[in-house]
């Protein structure tokens, strides 16, 4: 053979070593049977916790060094980021701690004896947080609504949205704004119409991200009063069962000041559709106030009218009503990998209504993490499977929308202490 010909083999069996070490960062390899990985949970929020395990296969597959690679999106090439030993029956686990995985990614393993897994695909939500200057507003007013985009988005579009339909998952998008150098925003927006809006901020997906969306938020808005026949609420916004106590007061007409006592009035109420009806009547005090109070089921528009010939009317005043949403834990203690499920109910009933699972991160901020639907009886079951060691406070939200204004069950604390045994969770592809 001629000198030549022995240096390329030198070179293709170089090539060949390298391509072996568990190390060498490179492209995804072809799989193998012989070791298997599972990512739980396989879709995250930012910052989440995640639980990576399988089991390696064959004779002496106990106490075999593990390797784990990821890509980060945009990424085009893998990096080891870890390495275990396998245990007495060959399974292995990896916890990727909160704050570590924040964009989407795709990881494999690789085992000492040569064996290769699948790729698997973690895909990751940015995380959107969201805050309104005022809970109430009149029409026309300038409201602030403020946030954060995690990870650092600069100079990003982001979309202030607003809940439209019936079964809570229909947003529209009515503004927008940026980003600014610090991955913080702010959207001003006029309501033209008074109502209860139930609002959002949303982040769309980009390279590195799938879409982030806020907890939602409700914003009562109102319409501007007539000076000399006024209507206010005791709350702009009521939980279903509870009362509000309509009330105002009876000037002379043109003027602010003479109030009309003993003149009778009526309260008129209607539901999201349909016409107004008479609810109630009293006459004015002597200093021409008057007070009616209603116990509401869903989202009321009211107004107030004189009894006379000369009939006057108030301003329309909107009540939102929010729902009672119950909630409880199937374990209050459970391990890293180990599912949990939340059942509960939602008053008054919303069969088919979207409901989101929401876990509160350490900055306090309630973040999406889940969704699923009322069934019969307006009842709910959605699942929740922990990816890191603590404790971990979750709560149910059933967005607003023409009927009621949403609300949120009380939080629910969940112990994660140490990590499920591998070979008790689903087996791994």
């Amino acid at each position: 053979m001629t000198l030549l010909g022995v240096g390329l083999l030198v070179i293709l069996a170089l090539l060949v070593l390298m391509l072996a070490l568990p190390g060498r960062a490179g492209a995804a390899p072809r799989r193998d049977h012989g070791l298997t990985i599972a990512a739980t949970p396989q879709q995250i929020t930012a910052g989440q916790g995640v639980l990576i395990y399988g089991q390696l296969f064959g004779p002496n597959a106990a106490n075999q060094r593990v390797w784990l690679f990821h890509r980060v999106d945009p990424a085009a090439r893998f990096t080891p980021v870890g390495v275990t030993h396998t245990n007495g029956a060959g399974f292995y686990e990896f916890v990727r701690n909160p704050g570590v995985v924040i964009s989407n990614r795709s990881w494999f393993v690789r085992s000492a004896r040569g064996a290769h897994s699948r790729t698997v695909h973690e895909w990751v939500s940015a995380t959107v947080t969201f805050a309104a200057s005022t809970a109430t507003a009149m029409t026309g007013q300038p409201v602030s609504f403020t946030g954060t985009v995690a990870p650092v988005r600069r100079h990003q579009l982001v979309l202030l949205q607003q809940q439209d339909s019936v079964s809570g998952n229909g947003w529209q998008t009515i503004a927008s704004g940026y980003t600014n150098g610090a991955s913080a925003f702010t959207i001003v927006h006029r309501f033209r119409s008074a109502g209860s809006y139930t609002l959002r901020a949303l982040f769309p997906r980009d390279a590195r991200n799938l879409a982030g969306a806020s907890a939602s938020l409700s914003l009562a808005v109102q319409q501007q009063q007539r000076p000399s026949f006024t209507i206010t609420g005791s709350a702009p916004e009521v939980a279903d069962g509870q009362s509000v106590t309509i009330g105002g007061t009876l000037y002379a007409a043109g003027s602010t000041t003479v109030t009309q006592s003993g003149v009778a009035v009526t309260l008129y109420g209607r539901q999201p559709s349909g016409p107004f009806r008479a609810l109630a009547s009293t006459t004015t005090g002597t200093t021409g106030g008057y007070a009616f109070t209603q116990t509401p089921a869903h989202n009321m528009v009211y107004y107030v009218a004189t009894a006379s010939a000369r009939r006057v009317r108030t301003a329309a005043l909107y009540v939102g009503v929010e729902d009672v949403v119950s909630a409880a834990l199937s374990s209050n203690a459970v391990a890293v990998g180990k599912r949990v499920e939340l059942t509960g109910t939602v008053v008054p009933s919303h069969g088919g209504h979207a409901v989101y699972l929401q876990e509160q991160n350490t900055a306090g901020q309630w973040l999406t993490v889940g969704v699923g639907f009322l069934g019969r009886q307006s009842r709910f079951a959605l699942a929740f499977t922990p990816g890191q060691v603590g404790t971990v406070s979750l709560r149910v939200q059933i967005t607003g929308g023409p009927w009621n204004i949403g609300g949120v069950s009380a939080p629910l604390q969940l112990m994660v202490s140490g990590v499920t045994p591998a070979a008790s969770l689903p087996p791994a592809p």
